[in-house]
């Protein structure tokens, strides 16, 4: 019978002597790792102030102390809340506030944006320095059990954004990870001595619902790349003899993009799984190294799933599995299936294009704190993802794209509020709009439009000098209007300048990739660089 809890899984390494987790030049066996989870559980335990919410913040790399506190967190039924460190100042202290972390795991290298924040109760533990390494050797004799621990307990607090500003922490608990390792491990034939790439950062569910825990569930290995490297990708696969890789995002671009080699089919990965790759680089992709990629889709919180399965035409994500529908979200009725032209066109996307639902059971639990956040995704019985859909008559699902403003830049969904409300600091600006406008690879870009006054090397020191514009929410593009468009209700026409972007008749400013700061958009850039 299949482990339920991750506790389970994770004691099931004890006395188990292969190696089980590579970190740069460090490797731990199974047994190891379950003997170090064991340590870091009963620190933990004797660290938890009295009556504290039992949750650990983890603001870390990829390092071994990411996976080695998932797992200790299992064993002390506790919960890690991933905490992002692309995030600033205000904005990252609230995550830390919001999920009640009485402890927050770190690094030397990110104590520079704790500097100056507001964390009242917080003790902070630095993996890297003395203290802590004397703190755990008081527990180095420590065992895992995991005859306590539930399937209900809650595991995992992992943010995702939504167009209400603030990042949403969604929960998930050990048996829905342990479920979810299993099933992959099913999926894909994951065998113990199989070794997962984990590239992809493991504060995002991706890394560890995709890649840890189906790890986790074999007995495979774990390999950890620190931060994700497109010119290390082969040499790290190689080094630890990697089977199975997650990404998201354009990291797939990103390694189409370095230098072919004539050794680039010299390894032993076999499978990658993510989303947005797309199909035409998905089959580059093998073509080049020789690796499948699997396409999905699924809801970060769990609510709703796509698997790619054959048969599945071009520019589709799957098959509708049971109870998934898309519905009208004003009426809440069925959207009539999609209509293609000759050349593939959708020629009735008012009428087709609706939210993707999911009537039947699905693995949703809630966000923490956040009733308002939870009763928009549970209406009705049903669970609304938020993202936009549209269906053929054989029941294959087309991705739309998203009813809120959310952007997606290098696989990370940011707020195109929380953008606005930071740009709108900007002393020059009398109103401003923020939003996504295509990525021509994947994902989004994020632009501007700014109403009033413009100067190129102000706004881009101002954007610099703001402690809580996350490093991937600066606009590539800024549009200069002397008056913002809005319709009759004096609503902004975001739908009109998103539509438009950046090519339009306004001046329009952009930050070349790499460069710090903004120049003109001329005609040569939309046909050269900006177009890439």
């Amino acid at each position: 019978m299949e482990p339920t809890t991750v506790a389970a899984l994770v004691a099931a390494g004890w006395g188990d002597h292969r190696p089980g987790l590579w970190c740069e030049d460090r490797v731990l066996s199974h047994h190891e790792v379950a003997a170090g989870a064991a340590a870091r559980a009963a620190l933990l335990a004797g660290l938890l102030p009295p009556g504290a919410v039992p949750h650990v913040g983890v603001l870390l790399d990829n390092t071994e102390e990411f996976p080695l506190w998932l797992a200790a967190a299992a064993l002390a039924r506790a919960a890690v809340a991933g905490i992002n460190p692309t995030r600033r100042g205000p904005g990252l202290a609230r995550d830390i506030r919001h999920t009640e972390c009485p402890l927050l795991v770190t690094e030397r290298a990110h104590l520079p944006l704790l500097a100056g924040l507001d964390l009242p109760g917080v003790r902070i533990l630095v993996t890297d320095d003395e203290e802590y390494a004397a703190l755990l050797a008081a527990h180095a004799g420590a065992v895992p059990d995991p005859s306590r621990a539930r399937p209900a307990d809650r595991l995992l607090l992992y943010f995702t954004s939504g167009s209400t500003g603030a990042p949403k922490a969604a929960l998930c608990s050990q048996g829905r990870l342990a479920a979810a390792g299993h099933a992959l491990v099913r999926q894909f034939g994951v065998r113990a001595d199989d070794v997962h790439y984990v590239c992809m950062p493991m504060f995002h569910g991706n890394a560890v619902i995709a890649d840890w825990a189906p790890a986790l569930a074999a007995g495979a290995g774990v390999a950890l790349r620190r931060r994700f490297s497109a010119s290390a990708f082969l040499s790290d696969v190689r080094r630890y003899r990697a089977t199975y890789f997650t990404y998201v995002g354009r990291a797939v671009q990103y390694l189409l993009a370095t230098e072919p080699r004539p050794d680039d089919r010299d390894h032993r990965l076999r499978l990658g799984f993510g989303t947005e790759a797309g199909a035409v680089h998905a089959a580059a992709f093998e073509r080049r190294f020789g690796v499948r990629l699997v396409e999905g889709y699924g809801s970060s919180e769990g609510g709703a799933a796509i698997q790619w399965a054959p048969g599945t035409p071009a520019g589709a994500v799957g098959p509708a599995g049971p109870g998934l529908v898309v519905l009208d979200p004003v009426t809440g009725r069925e959207c009539p299936r999609a209509v293609f032209d000759g050349a593939g066109r959708l020629c009735n996307g008012d009428e087709a294009i609706g939210e993707l639902v999911n009537r039947g059971p699905n693995a949703f639990e809630g966000y923490w704190r956040n009733p308002v956040a939870e009763a928009e995704r549970r209406r009705g019985g049903a669970y609304w993802t938020g993202d936009l859909f549209y269906r053929d008559a054989d029941g294959h699902l087309y991705f739309a794209g998203r009813t809120d403003d959310r952007i997606r830049v290098d696989g990370e969904m940011l707020a195109a509020a929380v953008i606005e409300n930071i740009v709108a600091r900007y002393p020059g600006a009398d109103a401003v709009a923020v939003y996504g406008v295509p990525d021509p690879v994947t994902g989004d870009q994020v632009m501007a439009t700014v109403a009033g006054t413009f100067d190129p090397a102000d706004f881009a020191a101002f954007l610099r000098a703001q402690p809580d514009l996350g490093t991937k929410m600066a606009p590539r593009f800024v549009r200069v209007v002397e008056r913002m468009p809005v319709t009759a209700t004096n609503k902004i026409e975001r739908a009109r300048l998103r539509r438009e972007g950046f090519c339009c008749g306004d001046p329009v400013w952009w930050r070349p990739p790499g460069e710090p700061d903004y120049r003109r958009l001329t005609a040569e850039d939309v046909d050269g660089e900006a177009a890439q």
